[in-house]
């Protein structure tokens, strides 16, 4: 887990922005600190309204950079001239990929208390503590330890809670959701799905993060559950990493390539609409230039449709953090070939969308009058002017999507 500090510039949107990015922070066990000097990294939200604005964001993105050991830039300016911020030693990129950036390829810690936490119409419901990897990069494997999964049946009572509280959508989260139960003998993340969809209530569900290794030895089940259950989204996001097995073994990721494969066909075989999602971590001490191709080769066979891409940092207290590191010009230039090839296979999957019909879940407010919401396959689909359709969170409705902007829709309701 990491401590963060975040800064905020520019308009209410942008204060949104930086709510959403803090609550998936604390979902997956970062917290707040005072100050930039006493942050693992610091977070700023930028602005660029006008030339003064500019000037003053490229400042305080340099003071940062020498107060802080990782710095992420994100927000207007970081959309619209990002070159500005080439020389500093900062990572720039999209709200949506902050929360990844921080997490630097780690696991999601659930909240200390790992109890649910409604937060408007989304449910947060933590199954489990721990994981059973032992990444040689992974920091977060210390505070947490091995896997401890409650029974089902109180996993259950916590999502019905939830439901009666007003949730709509329930976000199945953890560490590594796919070894819920390994503790106990037995794989039990199909049955837990089962028996949440089975909770009376218009709502839908989401699986958090399930590595590979333990979704392959349950992969034919659990992709079962997935075509059966109408409130599940079609969604699954197993983190590969790397394309190459050479890395995967000092990453000690447990899973090999093929592995990842087999997932993704299970999947394509059951499912026809779905949306696979995944994490690569570029420049790890070990890639090699060859390695690195094998990675953008694998993400153009599987084109996952979420795809998040991170620049390796060292973690105190990890293996890997003694490893002879990358020069980061070189780490820098991998992550922008991987980061560009991302944008078109996501745009790819969002333009297919245009002129389709699909049911979305709207789940929060967006910027200005529009809405967020996200269909059966967990994609985004934003409705604008959601006041004169009569549409708030909480609401099923059909759209037709109209056009998209590369790693969203935009959805009309018929």
């Amino acid at each position: 887990m990491a401590s963060y500090h975040i800064e905020t510039y520019g308009c209410t949107a942008n204060r949104g922005e930086s709510r959403t990015i803090e609550r998936r922070l604390r979902d997956g066990g970062h917290h707040p600190v005072d100050g930039p000097a006493n942050a693992d990294v610091a977070i700023l939200n930028t602005c660029t309204v006008v030339e003064k604005t500019e000037t003053n964001m490229r400042r305080r993105a340099e003071e940062l950079d020498e107060a802080t050991a990782d710095v992420v830039v994100t927000g207007c300016m970081a959309l619209a001239q990002g070159e500005q911020f080439a020389d500093l030693d900062a990572t720039v990129c999209g709200w949506d990929e902050v929360p990844e950036v921080v997490r630097n390829g780690e696991c999601p810690r659930p909240t200390p208390d790992a109890e649910p936490v409604l937060d408007g119409v989304v449910g947060i419901l933590p199954i489990a503590r721990g994981c059973m990897s032992n990444c040689s990069y992974c920091i977060t494997k210390h505070a947490t330890g091995k896997i401890d999964s409650p029974p089902i049946e109180e996993n259950v009572r916590k999502a019905r809670a939830l439901v009666h509280a007003g949730a709509k959508e329930i976000r199945v989260t953890g560490q590594d959701t796919g070894v819920y139960g390994w503790d106990t003998g037995e794989r039990k993340l199909h049955e837990l799905l089962e028996r949440i969809c089975a909770i009376d209530g218009d709502f839908r569900v989401r699986v958090g993060m399930a590595n590979p290794k333990g979704v392959h030895g349950i992969r034919e089940k659990l992709a079962d559950v997935f075509a059966e259950e109408e409130k599940l989204y079609n969604f699954l996001h197993a983190p590969v990493q790397s394309g190459s097995n050479d890395v995967l073994g000092d990453m000690r990721r447990q899973h090999q390539v093929s592995e990842f494969r087999d997932v993704v066909a299970t999947f394509d075989d059951r499912l026809d609409h779905w949306t696979l999602a995944t994490d690569f971590i570029v420049g790890f001490p070990s890639e090699t230039d060859a390695d690195h191709e094998q990675s953008m080769a694998l993400l153009r066979e599987t084109t996952p449709e979420r795809i998040n891409v991170t620049r390796f940092s060292k973690r105190p207290g990890t293996d890997a953090a003694e490893m002879k590191g990358l020069g980061g010009t070189l780490k820098k230039e991998r992550s922008k070939a991987m980061s560009d090839l991302k944008m078109d296979v996501v745009g790819d999957a969002y333009e297919s969308m245009v002129g389709e019909r699909h049911e979305v879940m709207v789940v929060e407010h967006g910027t200005g009058d529009s809405v967020k919401c996200y269909d059966e396959a967990y994609r985004q689909v934003i409705i604008q002017d959601a006041p004169g359709y009569g549409v708030e969170p909480g609401d099923l409705v059909d759209v037709e999507i109209t056009g998209q902007n590369t790693v969203y829709a935009f959805g009309k309701p018929v």
